[in-house]
Formats: structure tokens, sequence, C-alpha cells
């Protein structure tokens, strides 16, 4: 059998700060230019419901994909040790 070891993916903080950062900042700016436009409240009201469903529907989406990548890899897994215990019992020679 493979002694491979797997060896997990971590973001380093700087990533993650730098993400963080850059998100608030997307949000908070769109949010008060929204609050600064020279329109009525209902169109501001519109327009924050807007940001508000796209920004949750961007988390949805990017959980979606972690979730689909990572089944994969699973799957992935189980047909290597499949795999390899099928090849450890075969035998040629019978």
């Amino acid at each position: 059998m493979s002694n491979k070891q797997m060896v997990a993916q971590k973001d380093t903080p700087a990533w993650i700060l730098q993400v963080w950062v850059s998100f608030i900042l997307a949000v908070s700016t769109t949010a008060v230019g929204i609050a600064y436009l020279p329109v009525d409240i209902w169109v501001k009201g519109f327009m924050g419901m807007g940001l508000t469903f796209s920004v949750g529907s961007s988390f949805t989406l990017a959980k979606t994909i972690r979730d689909n990548h990572e089944a994969e890899k699973l799957l992935s897994k189980v047909d290597q040790a499949k795999l390899e215990k099928l090849l450890a019992e075969y035998n040629p020679m019978k």
C-alpha cells in the first residue's frame, strides 16, 4: 500500500487577513456609495437589498464549490483505496 501522507492545505494568516480586509472594504464602500446616492430612500433600500443578496449568494456559491471539491477528493481517496486493495489481492499465478 501507499505510504503517502496527506498534507492539509492551510492558508497563511496574511492571506486570511487580506481576504477579510478586501471583503469588508468592498461591502462598506458599496454601502456608503448607496447611502450617499442622490435618490429616493426606496431606491437606496432596493440597492441595499441587492447588495445583501449578492453577498449572501456569493458565500453560498463559495461554500457549494468548496463542498463539491472536497466530495471529489473523498471519492478519489475511496476509489484509490479500492484499487490498492484489488491490486494487493490480485495474484497472476493463480
